[in-house]
């Protein structure tokens, strides 16, 4: 009889015999699902029995990228992980050879950084990453400087608004990447992670047709390999970028748009005499200019600006790059549109003495001492790059069996700095609702267990999501009324440090 007919009385008047048959019940049905498995591996070859095995994994995670080399990490570092002794494999299209070789050169750096909250720094302490971290190449800043490009009304944030250290570290992706991989392949000995790099996924099927297994897997994804395998997983995590293969196949629809924007990366040489401990952002019409500290003598730069200003930047001198940046950071819009006039394909003036003379007739006919960031005096070589700008959203993480995280959910505008803070909260989270998971004995891949991730991560992203993207278009129109609304706004927050905690706690991830 089933228990949901037994009537109440006979359910609850002894409860202790009830737990004790029911732990009994379930006891006995796990039993004889492992002589079943047993049985059926004998009755097969070796080698045979072998391949099956080898090949059915508890978690399967495409992309090995940060985030999802990051979750692999996690897992591996999990002791209700490993205690379970749950397989993991992650596949990465690319040979990742050179970030787990990478050694980093003085006076050089990758054009491509993040800024890490505070929350995700704490992350990579608690499951062993920060610890090979290359200690020279962490940049923490304790201010921020953000004004408008043309009312020049500005906000200064630092670590008095919030009391709890830097605002952020600034790290090149090298630098991360290289850390996890470490970390994971420290991890090796003691956890069941199988690292699949320079391996492409060939398809994602649910494969009913070909079910050699002891039980029935036909609804766990089958992920068919380049070299060959096919691998059968209880969850599949997409961790594989904005064109997820993962997300195709769970036929997840990708809402957003794409912005008239592309960004430009650089590293650049500044002064080395002022020291380089303030993050800089500058909101201009045609998108915002932010300079990120390296070291003292050394910052990043990203640039979002139009497609058409984004190729020429990238194509121009090095020496009329420089000038053009340091107007960008310091001159009135008047005069920085001049600068824009000359970047044809013809004769140009001299920015040099263009940006010298202009910066001086400013600094005589100000009122008041603008404080701007370090000059600019040179970019590294072959550093310059350029990228487009996209918005998205997944319309669900999450679908039987297959969950997604970070570029793969959701891709958000630089301007903040959040990327790869929400891709690892996505990975903070998932772990969480794994282990929690194996805690009460649930099927990890189990829709109603992952509902959970989703309805965390969903909201938290389309917040974050949104207030960017509302960013993105107050500060990207040049019209008189919004212009001077934002401009009062700004020089009210600017006032009221309480609030102004507020915003960093939101931004770093303390809330």
């Amino acid at each position: 009889m089933s228990l949901k007919y037994l009537p109440n009385r006979i359910l609850f008047q002894n409860n202790k015999l009830f737990n004790i048959n029911l732990f009994s019940t379930i006891f006995r049905q796990q039993y004889h699902k492992i002589n079943l498995r047993k049985r059926y591996l004998a009755t097969v070859s070796s080698s045979t029995s072998s391949d099956i095995l080898e090949n059915i994994y508890d978690i399967v995670i495409v992309g090995g990228g940060i985030s999802g080399s990051a979750l692999a990490c996690a897992l591996a570092s999990s002791s209700k992980i490993t205690g379970s002794q749950k397989r993991v494999a992650i596949i990465e299209s690319s040979d990742t050879s050179n970030i787990k070789g990478w050694k980093p050169i003085k006076g050089e750096f990758s054009n491509r950084v993040s800024s890490l909250t505070p929350r995700s720094v704490e992350f990579f302490k608690s499951i062993g990453v920060w610890q090979n971290i290359e200690e020279e190449r962490i940049k923490p800043f304790k201010d921020m400087q953000v004004w408008d490009g043309i009312s020049d009304a500005r906000i200064k944030f630092n670590n008095e608004n919030t009391g709890i250290g830097p605002l952020a570290w600034i790290l090149e992706n090298y630098n991360i990447h290289h850390a996890i991989l470490k970390t994971l392949d420290q991890y090796k000995e003691d956890s069941d992670v199988d690292f699949l790099d320079n391996t492409k996924v060939q398809k994602i099927i649910f494969d009913k047709e070909n079910n050699d297994e002891p039980f029935d897997l036909s609804d766990w994804p089958c992920v068919e390999l380049s070299n060959g395998k096919k691998l059968k997983t209880r969850l599949l995590v997409g961790a594989d970028g904005i064109n997820s293969p993962v997300r195709s196949f769970a036929n997840i629809d990708s809402l957003g748009w794409d912005y008239n924007s592309h960004a430009v990366v650089a590293t650049l040489h500044v002064d080395s005499s002022i020291e380089n401990k303030t993050a800089w952002q500058r909101f201009l019409p045609t998108g915002p200019i932010a300079m990120l500290p390296l070291q003292n003598g050394y910052s990043s730069m990203v640039w979002s600006t139009t497609p058409n200003l984004a190729n020429k930047i990238r194509s121009m001198s090095s020496n009329d790059f420089v000038h053009l940046v340091n107007a960008a950071f310091q001159l009135r819009m008047a005069d920085l549109e001049y600068f824009y006039s000359q970047l044809g394909d013809g004769e140009s003036v001299d920015f040099q003495n263009e940006f010298e003379w202009r910066k001086d007739v400013q600094s005589k006919n100000s009122n008041y001492k603008e404080e701007f960031p370090p000059l600019v005096l040179g970019v590294q070589e072959k550093s310059r790059a350029g990228f487009p700008l996209r918005m998205r959203n997944a319309e669900s993480y999450i679908k039987e069996r297959i969950v997604l995280v970070g570029d793969a959910a959701h891709t958000i505008h630089p301007l903040a700095g959040q990327g790869l803070n929400q891709g690892l909260a996505d990975v903070r989270c998932l772990l969480k609702v794994i282990e929690q998971g194996i805690i009460n004995g649930q099927d990890i891949g189990d829709i109603n267990l992952l509902r959970e991730y989703s309805s965390e991560r969903y909201f938290a992203n389309i917040m974050m999501l949104g207030v960017v993207d509302k960013l993105h278009k107050l500060f990207g129109t040049s019209l008189t009324p919004i212009v001077l609304a934002r401009s009062f706004g700004l020089k009210v927050l600017d006032n009221f440090d309480p609030i102004k905690a507020e915003i960093m706690k939101f931004a770093m991830g303390t809330e």
